[in-house]
């Protein structure tokens, strides 16, 4: 009987055959566990010698090393899913960009990150951190930026599921692709997984056509698995439009945190503009006067600014000839041509979400 036979077989028959190519008997409950495990140690063995081991060789070395075994197997395929997902690191440095006055950096800091750093105080006094969070706010507020930061401050693994993952196979296949990519996360030990647009994956149900509510389902299925894992996996999802996500994840037991990441405060956008400032070849500046006129915009439009300064000292200094240093002028007359994302309208919604939605 072949291995791909014996995959159905009951386990009589498998402890039998561990027994004839091994001498070792187990029982039959037994026996339908190791086999799987002694067929992946010979897939191993095959990709680390490059050839085909023989079944007798690889399940002799299994039943000899199996704690080791099966801990290389997990190590080896952990690289293979990092791969595959294209994981990535970030500095640690990239948490310091953010202002320490911004309050989801506090939460996050004494909620998330001190209880995965400080493990042992954690579990000293039963403190589980959060291993699901909701960030949501208007579009370019630094949802984006904040997660990518927390992958660097806790040494983890980022990894973005993009929708283009999703859709592979065409949108028929998204949820089956969402279970997938799920179930690889799960096998991995530190990472952030982040989930942008999520509103776009799990909508409201209540108004969504069938192919929309199949995949909010299945995220509903997903999330108390990945919580029930005991690995270090953060899984965390952004939205500009928390009106739009189905009711079931937004109450408590799915999602551990939902926090507002909103429009930054006076000494939040002083700190950005210092950050970008420190990069330019800059004379005179008025600090203060840029940070009352950028009053309605967010990191994202700031970041846009700045290039957008950048590029014209760059193409005065070309046509002169002469050392140009970017002055608070200069700014405010790339900002007359600038047109801010917020608007009164806009940061009132934000206002009501946070008190219809937030939760920490």
């Amino acid at each position: 009987m072949n291995e791909n036979a014996l995959e159905s077989a009951s386990p009589e028959i498998l402890a039998s055959k561990i027994f004839e190519i091994s001498g070792a008997r187990f029982d039959p409950d037994i026996a339908a566990e190791l086999w799987p495990k002694i067929l992946k140690h010979k897939w191993l063995l095959s990709e680390k010698l490059g050839r085909d081991v023989g079944l007798r060789t690889a399940c002799v070395d299994f039943l000899e090393n199996m704690e080791q075994a099966l801990d290389e197997y997990m190590a080896y395929k952990r690289t293979d899913i990092l791969g595959e997902l294209g994981a990535l690191t970030f500095d640690r440095e990239l948490w310091d960009t953010i202002s320490d006055s911004q309050p989801p950096k506090q939460l996050v800091q004494r909620k998330i990150i001190l209880p995965l750093t400080e493990d042992s105080l954690a579990k000293k006094h039963g403190v589980t951190p959060p291993k699901t969070i909701i960030f949501f706010g208007p579009p370019g507020t630094g949802k984006t930026h904040f997660v990518k930061a927390i992958a660097g401050i806790l040494s983890w693994w980022y990894i973005e599921i993009v929708p283009s993952m999703l859709m592979v196979d065409g949108m028929e296949k998204m949820g089956a692709n969402l279970r997938t990519i799920m179930e690889k996360t799960r096998n991995l030990d530190q990472a952030v997984i982040f989930i942008d647009e999520f509103e776009e994956i799990a909508a409201s149900r209540d108004s969504g056509s069938r192919l929309d509510k199949s995949i909010t389902n299945e995220f509903l299925k997903q999330v108390p698995l990945l919580k029930s894992q005991d690995n270090k996996i953060l899984l965390v999802c952004a939205t500009n439009y928390i009106r739009q996500l189905d009711a079931a994840l937004l109450r408590p037991g799915r999602f551990d945190c939902i926090i507002p990441v909103g429009v930054p405060t006076n000494e939040e956008r002083k700190t950005i503009l210092e950050n970008y400032l420190s990069r330019l070849n800059t004379g005179a500046i008025e600090i203060d006067r840029l940070v009352a006129m950028t009053g309605k915009s967010t990191p994202a439009d700031i970041e846009y600014l700045f290039q957008k300064v950048a590029q014209f000292a760059f193409e005065q200094e070309l046509e002169t000839g002469r050392d140009y240093r970017v002055t608070t002028e200069t700014i405010l007359r790339i900002m007359s041509d600038f047109r801010p994302s917020l608007t009164d309208e806009i940061i009132r919604e934000f206002e009501n979400d946070i008190l219809t939605y937030s939760r920490s």
